[in-house]
């Protein structure tokens, strides 16, 4: 099954490439490499703001990294000229919580972008992983993560 059966298939639909909220670019592509900047979760279309473990459940801040998935899938289609299917790997996926300090389920949290990439990509969508806890994320978003792909 193509990507973008499997995408459609899970009824999403990929958004544009945002605007960056501050001095950069949303991704850089060096030799087979891209590095998609980090994206924060939205919903509604704005900043989905809260934290772990003091106002939001771990089940919560799992779809909020699944939204973010498919924001960076948005961005790295643009990466890839328009084509999903240029894709040999999802390489490294790095997930900032925005955690009070006694949370300790950054890892299930992030599950929500792992998962999904997983389900998209198949065997290709498997990827090393940081997950980290942090005191404050900007706009006072709950989880932002960036990714490494190659590009074939």
């Amino acid at each position: 099954m193509s990507v973008y059966d499997k995408l459609s298939e899970l009824g999403i639909t990929l958004p544009p490439v945002s605007v960056p909220a501050a001095a950069y670019v949303p991704y850089v592509q060096t030799g087979a490499l891209v590095f998609v900047s980090g994206h924060i979760a939205k919903r509604d279309g704005k900043p989905w703001v809260g934290q772990l473990g003091r106002d939001m459940t771990t089940e919560e801040g799992k779809a909020a990294a699944r939204a973010i998935a498919i924001d960076l899938m948005g961005t790295l289609q643009a990466a890839c000229g328009g084509d999903l299917s240029r894709v040999r790997r999802i390489v490294k996926v790095m997930s900032l919580v925005n955690s009070a300090p006694t949370f300790t389920e950054h890892h299930l949290v992030t599950n929500g972008c792992s998962e999904l990439l997983a389900q998209v990509f198949g065997p290709a969508g498997a990827h090393a992983r940081s997950a980290f806890g942090v005191a404050q994320i900007p706009m006072g978003a709950c989880v932002e993560i960036e990714l490494i792909a190659e590009l074939g």
